[in-house]
């Protein structure tokens, strides 16, 4: 339907969600033409950034049946991809979370982190002061 209005052409092939994308909106598969949407777009409040995703990843399967330049370095792609309105990159979700909240003793410095820091290794990069772990960052 979205192929249909926008490119004039069918989408013949599959298309699914797949859970294991974490860091991209979606994937065409040249080999047997289907595309995987990031599942995490499938949600109302983000339906806009859902169909920039898939416009972009019908750019890639209409331009490479034909025969055309898919990747997203070729004039056809980006002249297709501005003429159906698609996304150039999937907006980022999720902000990283802070796990462990890190404080200098010296100076008072505040760090966060995701990762636990060995305090007795590293050191506080304004002054040089012992790092304490001040507490665990709750959610």
């Amino acid at each position: 339907m979205v192929s249909q209005r926008y490119f004039n052409q069918p989408f013949t092939h599959q298309a699914w969600f797949n859970k294991r994308l974490r860091t991209t909106g979606g994937r065409y598969h040249l080999a047997d033409h289907h595309i995987e949407i990031n599942p995490r777009f499938a949600q109302p409040q983000h339906s806009q950034a859902l169909l920039g995703i898939v416009l972009h990843e019908l750019c890639h399967y209409h331009l490479h049946l034909a025969g055309k330049g898919y990747r997203h370095r070729d004039p056809d792609f980006k002249q297709q991809l501005a003429a159906v309105g698609g996304s150039r990159y999937a907006p980022a979700l999720t902000v990283p979370q802070v796990k462990w909240h890190y404080v200098c003793t010296h100076c008072g410095q505040c760090y966060d982190r995701q990762r636990r820091l060995n305090v007795q290794r590293f050191v506080c990069s304004r002054c040089g002061g012992r790092l304490k772990l001040s507490q665990p960052a709750t959610d």
